[in-house]
């Protein structure tokens, strides 16, 4: 059997034409506020990583998987943003780089760390991947706040699944954390382009 194509998984959604219309509205949306928020070719490449973001997030949201090739692209794109957005186009690539690796290698850890102790994976090496994305596209200022934004709104929507609906809090549940990460890598950067970027 040939793989999925990343095209294939997002047309799966055909299948809920009122969630497929808000996906597209989201995304319309996102690459608006990108293009207003940060003029130029910055708003283009904000808009570029918001597209990637909702595919991704919508794809790990029903497969619970994180494509490669969408991954890929973000990291790319990332340096493409650095080396087009910076002076210093070599330096500021490294950098992304740099970034990059280490939220990778923590993500690795703490998969490593929780695998150990609970035996059993709590992230996917797809979210280890986003994580270096994170890292390439986002300031060491901005990181710590993506990634506490994803962590705190996937365990809202977690309790209010489960509370609300009066079922107890199954430790073993698995949840697509891509879908929380990505869209806020693009919050993380739109915090960059504004608030960081005047409080610099």
């Amino acid at each position: 059997m040939s793989p999925i194509s990343v095209v294939d998984r997002l047309a799966g959604w055909r299948e809920r034409p009122l969630a497929a219309c808000a996906i597209a509205a989201t995304a319309i949306v996102a690459c608006v506020v990108s293009l207003i928020a940060a003029p130029g070719w910055p708003g283009w490449f904000g808009a570029a990583l918001a597209l990637i973001a909702v595919a991704i997030a919508v794809i790990d949201a029903r497969y619970f998987i994180i494509p490669n090739e969408l991954s890929a692209a973000c990291f790319a794109l990332a340096l493409a943003y650095a080396a087009t957005t910076e002076p210093q186009a070599l330096w500021a690539m490294f950098f992304a780089v740099l970034r990059g690796a280490v939220l990778a290698l923590l993500f690795l850890g703490l998969r490593e760390l929780y695998r150990r102790l609970r035996g059993r994976d709590g992230l996917g090496l797809g979210d280890v991947k986003l994580a270096g994305c994170a890292g390439a596209w986002l300031s060491w200022l901005a990181i710590p706040i993506a990634i506490e934004i994803a962590a705190l709104v996937a365990i809202a929507v977690i309790a209010v699944r489960h509370y609300a609906g009066g079922r107890p809090l199954d430790a073993a549940l698995k949840f697509p954390f891509g879908l929380f990460l990505a869209p806020s890598i693009w919050l993380g950067w739109l915090i960059d382009v504004t608030l960081l970027s005047v409080a610099n």
